[in-house]
């Protein structure tokens, strides 16, 4: 049931997510009824007895009944076009309503509800969640990182009613939903409404039958219910007076079942801890444990905002108790083994937010945290793999790579969030003999080609649209998604200058040409050039702030003010009178040129050298508006005390007595990376020249979202060297291609929406 989420999002066949075929069956000495309900449990007779009649004797029974999606219990809740969603009937049928129908309203805004809402939307409906809370998955998350995850739905065209009761669903003549209403008298149009907002444990038959069911089949440590001949596992059972919804606990309590109905005796369920992952891609979200904390706990957080980044880990006496991770989930299983291991913390606790890989000494490395783990420790929630099962696997059947591993024991083959771990193990169960996954990781769920792939294609090729590459390179879905359409859109705006710009593949902050804010605002920043600014600039950016009421004003780190607490309504009326100041886009929001920082050069300061006013000036108008694989920050100082910070951004220029140092690759941040030097130059026309050949040649090689400092990384210094340096054809030919692809870039795109350009952010996607 855990995968029926992808196969409704049709990132997944339902062949495909069968645990077992029917040959399965048969090679295991298992006999399967299919289409055949139990009806009745005789305990005295040792027998159960099916609905055509049929009476089988047991010695052992097992009860794994599961549970029954909650209907709520409104006025119209049996209509045609009411459903829940828990099997695969559910799919279909919500797969046929797509075909023809338009509004879909998923009650329930929890991991279900949102996962049902994503599918939809892939389906091409109109898709509407409405939650009782203000906070999406309150189960699950805080609200700092519900509302980064509210945000996120929303900008992929998901709407939301919020705190929201339904009161009644109301149907059309032919007896199928076709509107809701809720306790607010306010009503939307439903042509599907889908019911997520929980389960109930399925013991009817159990009690039936006379067996001690409370909120479920009441079960002891050994799953024995209170007849010794009867066992039961799943969301059926209610254990140490907790009900399980997830798929995790029930591998924990099939493996202590078994321990007992193959008379071992020795196995004992105490119950689990669980973890949380949305199964929508391009959202990593990780929940486990008791998040919320207690009287005593203490919270370590982590949060980016811009990158959309967010971490919480909770502990208590050094230990872990909880944590939540939205945006980057990559050490979720790490925190989830501290925890369930309840290992002291305190050692690493200042290097914890940051992952396994900062933790840093010999005994805390990625490796030996994993070799250390008990054969026991569960790799696979999915699955419910634990370390003992794979390591066996490798041993016995000699698996060297991860896909190996995922045949053989379905470990790392369904959401894919212990993949980092699975691979953690076969490296340390291999040592020198492990073999990197040959399989390449694909651009996203739509195509199996790599991000190298496609930006080689595109390059080689003249395409006009994003859908014509699409078509070409046999994409699954033909209308992309959102995590291709901007990479490609990107590479055929860098490919070819003539290329007319998709807006509709641009991110929501490259759409709208504003930061969104966590309060759902905008951040709007004027370019200044160089770091120069004049009396009229300021003048009009007091009067707008004035004007429109914006509640903050800031000087940010690349000599520029930011307006901060702008609302979308405002956007173009702000930036119409920034622009009638003389004011454009600094393009803060943009994969694209930042910011040009300066000193006062030998201007003004005594100890300058060369005028970095002037070359910062000169530059900025040079390549304002060019679009980038990622932000990109120029910087120029006038003498080697460097006080523009040349030497951590993606080009510096340092001014010396025999000309200009250039330098490359630089980064500050979370991990601060320093420039390489390039080379020197004398003249101010030389260094112009490097800097756009430099600019042009990161823009055909470096790879979508790839910052200049892991480029370099990547492809070495000697080949930018070689590149630029040792070819001077070449590097007048860059300089010359960045030239061109600036003649259409540089409109401010803030003056082309004040004027309506591109006024429609989105446009609907269906298959």
């Amino acid at each position: 049931r855990i995968m029926l989420s992808p196969v409704l999002a049709d990132e997944k066949t339902i062949d495909e997510i069968m645990i077992n075929d029917l040959d399965w069956y048969k090679d295991n000495d298992i006999t399967l009824h299919t289409d055949s309900t139990i009806t009745s449990i005789n305990r005295s007779s040792k027998a159960v007895v099916d609905d055509k009649g049929n009476s089988y004797d047991y010695d052992k029974l097992l009860i794994a009944t599961g549970s029954n999606p909650f209907i709520l219990p409104i006025e119209g809740h049996d209509l045609d076009g009411v459903i829940g969603f828990r099997d695969i009937a559910d799919v279909d049928q919500m797969i046929d309503a797509a075909k023809n129908h338009k509004n879909a309203i998923v009650i329930g805004g929890g991991l279900l509800g949102l996962e049902a809402a994503n599918g939809l939307m892939k389906q091409g409906m109109n898709v509407t969640v409405v939650h009782l809370l203000a906070d999406l998955m309150e189960m699950q998350l805080d609200s700092t990182a519900s509302q980064m995850l509210l945000t996120s739905l929303r900008e992929r065209g998901m709407s939301f009613k919020l705190e929201a009761q339904t009161q009644k669903l109301i149907a059309d003549d032919s007896g199928r939903v076709k509107q809701i209403e809720f306790s607010d008298e306010s009503a939307m149009d439903a042509d599907l409404v889908v019911m997520a907002v929980g389960i109930r444990p399925n013991f009817i038959l159990a009690q039936e039958s006379g067996i001690h069911c409370e909120r479920g089949i009441v079960v002891d440590d050994t799953m024995l219910t209170f007849d010794p001949s009867i066992y039961a596992v799943g969301e059926c059972i209610q254990h140490r007076g907790l009900c399980y919804g997830l798929v995790a606990p029930l591998f924990e309590q099939a493996k202590v079942c078994a321990n007992h109905l193959a008379e071992y005796g020795i196995g004992m369920y105490e119950g689990s801890v669980t973890s949380t992952k949305l199964k929508v891609t391009g959202i990593d979200l990780f929940s486990a444990g008791n998040f919320k904390g207690t009287e005593n706990s203490e919270d370590l957080v982590f949060q980016d905002v811009a990158r959309g980044v967010y971490k919480k880990i909770v502990i208590e006496n050094d230990i872990i108790i909880g944590s939540v991770m939205y945006g980057d989930t990559i050490d979720g299983s790490w925190y989830f083994q501290l925890m369930k291991d309840e290992n002291n913390i305190a050692d690493m606790r200042d290097r914890l937010l940051f992952g396994q890989a900062h933790v840093g000494d010999s005994g805390h490395g990625p490796l030996d945290m994993v070799a250390a783990m008990d054969d026991s420790a569960e790799i696979c929630g999915c699955n419910g793999v634990c370390k003992g099962d794979i390591v066996s696997a490798i041993n016995e059947k000699n698996l060297f790579t991860l896909e190996d591993v995922r045949a053989h024991t379905k470990a790392s083959s369904s959401c894919g969030s212990c993949t980092g771990l699975v691979e953690q193990l076969i490296a340390t169960t291999l040592g020198g003999e492990y073999s990197e996954s040959p399989k390449k990781k694909p651009i996203c769920g739509c195509t199996e080609n790599t991000k190298q792939e496609v930006h080689d294609f595109i390059f080689k090729n003249d395409f006009d649209t994003v859908f014509e590459v699409f078509a070409k390179m046999d994409w699954e879905n033909a209308d992309g998604c959102h995590v291709c359409r901007p990479e490609v859109n990107y590479y055929l705006l860098a490919a070819n200058p003539d290329y007319e710009d998709d807006a509709q593949s641009r991110f929501i902050n490259e759409r709208s040409h504003g930061n969104i804010q966590k309060d759902g605002t905008y951040s709007v920043v004027p370019r200044m050039w160089g770091g120069v600014t004049t009396p009229l600039e300021l003048r009009t950016i007091a009067d707008v702030v004035d004007k429109f009421n914006i509640p903050t004003m800031k000087v940010t780190g690349g000599q520029r003010i930011d307006l901060f607490g702008v609302t979308k309504e405002d956007l173009p009326k702000v930036w119409k009178d920034l622009g009638a100041g003389g004011l454009v886009s600094g393009h803060a929001y943009g994969k694209s040129l930042r910011t040009v920082k300066t000193c006062a050069g030998d201007t003004w300061c005594r100890f300058g050298t060369k005028d970095s006013m002037g070359m910062g000036v000169t530059l900025e108008k040079m390549t304002w508006g060019s679009w980038m694989p990622h932000k990109f920050k120029l910087a120029v100082s006038g003498c080697p005390r460097n006080c523009a910070e040349a030497t951590i951004k993606d080009f510096g220029l340092v001014a010396v007595q025999s000309g200009w140092e250039l330098h490359v690759g630089g980064n500050g941040g979370i991990k601060v990376r320093v420039t390489d030097l390039l080379t020197r130059v004398e003249s101010d026309e030389e260094a112009i020249e490097y800097v756009g050949a430099y600019c042009q040649l990161y823009r055909e090689d470096a790879l979508y979202l790839e910052r200049t400092a892991p480029w370099i990384d990547r492809v070495g210094l000697s080949f930018v060297t070689e590149q630029l340096v040792d070819d001077e054809a070449n590097r007048k030919a860059l300089h010359a291609r960045f030239l061109v692809s600036q003649l259409k870039t540089q409109n401010d795109p803030w003056k082309e929406r004040a004027e309506g350009a591109q006024s429609h952010q989105f446009e609907v996607i269906t298959q």
